[in-house]
């Protein structure tokens, strides 16, 4: 979708930060402009996008989804909305959910009431493989049903059943990504692969949940992004696209690979009582954004080496 007006939201997070990038890199076209509007709450960090801040093709709005009239001004008829705005820590979610829901569920209403009323183009909602729920064996396709288990998880659903609804309604163009667990450099220390490395990399111990046998799917935040290029370039208005490595583990495997790569060992681990409703495994098949071409590039071992270096490389985040 070349030539477009894109309006990103929460793009001073971890994931949307690195999509915005990737946008407007090194051969991007010359007439896309994007404007991110983010609200900087704890996990946004303007330093992220201060690369781009001398492009004339790139604006930054401190805002907030939820803010009616502000995200009026800023949809434009045939514009390319990416929602990447959410509260999406697990452990915060069961303490309070009331941001949960006000962000994730009112904001993305907001979005979709603002995109409709402005014509605009296609809207793609990023969501999570959070939303099926746990599964023993095999794989969630998108005609899974949803079964949430955490206040986060049910209020990304929530979200997805309303933006899709919009689509079969009202006949915009809506499409829904659900992706596996990200890493990479950028993301908050609140979630599992940052703290784990800024921990161990000052020298403390690491909580593990439960026996470790929770299993993950775990996706560069590069192989996202990619990812969601992929639906925007390819994809099809009113669907769902499932977003994954392959690459499967154990956090107690996880956990040994980032003891390693941290130079710890062990005795660096501290076992502590499982996480309430903790899904026992994800998994994802990601086979039809495959048909579309998709194909995960950067190898786990790679990813995590990179993703250590760059913490330890950055003092802010450590």
């Amino acid at each position: 979708m070349s030539g477009r007006h894109y309006l990103v939201t929460g793009a001073a997070g971890f994931i949307g930060s690195h999509f915005v990038s990737d946008l407007l890199g090194p051969g991007s076209p010359p007439d896309v402009r994007v404007t991110v509007l983010d609200a900087l709450t704890y996990a946004g960090d303007p330093a992220h996008l201060a690369p781009l801040s001398g492009d004339p093709r790139f604006r930054f709005v401190q805002g907030d989804i939820t803010d009616v009239p502000l995200v009026r001004t800023l949809m434009e008829p045939g514009c390319v909305v990416v929602n990447f705005a959410a509260e999406s820590h697990v452990d915060r979610s069961i303490e309070d959910a009331g941001a949960f829901v006000r962000t994730n569920v009112t904001g993305t209403h907001v979005l979709l009431d603002a995109a409709l009323s402005a014509g605009a183009r296609c809207f793609l909602q990023v969501s999570t493989d959070e939303v099926y729920g746990s599964i023993d064996h095999g794989a969630w396709t998108e005609e899974s049903p949803v079964s949430p288990n955490s206040p986060y998880a049910a209020t990304k659903a929530a979200a997805d059943l309303l933006a899709l609804s919009y689509a079969r309604t009202h006949g915009l163009d809506v499409r829904v990504t659900r992706c596996s667990n990200n890493y990479g450099p950028r993301q908050h220390p609140e979630k599992l692969i940052p703290l784990f490395v800024t921990t161990l990399l000052a020298g403390g111990a690491v909580p593990l949940y439960g026996d470790g046998g929770n299993v993950r799917d775990w996706l560069h935040v590069s192989d996202h992004c990619r990812g969601i290029r992929l639906v925007l370039d390819r994809g099809r208005a009113g669907e769902v696209y499932n977003i994954g490595s392959g690459t499967e583990l154990t956090n107690r495997q996880l956990t040994g690979m980032l003891l390693d790569a941290c130079g710890a060992d062990w005795s660096a681990v501290r076992h502590v009582k499982d996480r309430k409703g903790h899904d026992r495994r994800y998994c994802v098949d990601d086979g039809k954004l495959r048909r579309l071409g998709y194909r995960p590039l950067v190898p786990l071992a790679d990813g995590l080496a990179e993703t250590v270096g760059w913490y330890a490389a950055t003092p802010a985040y450590r």
